[in-house]
């Protein structure tokens, strides 16, 4: 049984050890891979996690943020993987900076799929060893491996 998050992410969208001075600056960095990984519009994408942030924090705390947003010209659902070094800070509930961080974004009207997603990752980084295994994973390929073969 393959989880949800398994289609979302690639190699290519998994982002190892990469550190970014704000927020802002993460979200201009996840715009450009998507723009490059599914032909997306960077300013769109861009847009759209930043008026979510605005709303409030997408961090669960944990260490462990889930910006999201919803993209008109999307299909389906798809998402990026980062492993922040240092961990960013987030204003997460509990003042902790974010190190593990999947940027999720839907179709505009996806809203059952959506929540099932957001479900299962607030499952994974939920689980203190999971996330342990995702902040020692050594590369950029086992960390696919470890999100990719995770059981709900």
């Amino acid at each position: 049984m393959m989880n949800l998050i398994a289609p979302l992410i690639s190699p290519e969208s998994t982002v190892f050890n990469q550190a970014f001075s704000s927020k802002k600056k993460l979200f201009e960095h996840a715009a450009q891979l998507f723009e490059n990984l599914k032909g997306l519009k960077h300013q769109e994408v861009f847009d759209n996690l930043f008026e979510r942030e605005r709303l409030g924090s997408t961090a669960l705390g944990f260490g462990v943020a889930i910006p999201h947003g919803r993209i008109k010209s999307l299909k389906e659902a798809t998402g990026a993987f980062y492993r922040l070094k240092p961990g960013l800070e987030f204003d997460a509930p509990d003042n902790q900076p974010v190190s593990l961080c999947f940027i999720l974004l839907v179709p505009q009207d996806a809203n059952e799929r959506h929540l099932q997603i957001l479900g299962e990752l607030a499952q994974l980084f939920g689980d203190a060893a999971t996330r342990e295994q995702l902040l020692a994973a050594p590369s950029p390929i086992e960390l696919h491996k470890l999100l990719t073969t995770w059981k709900p």
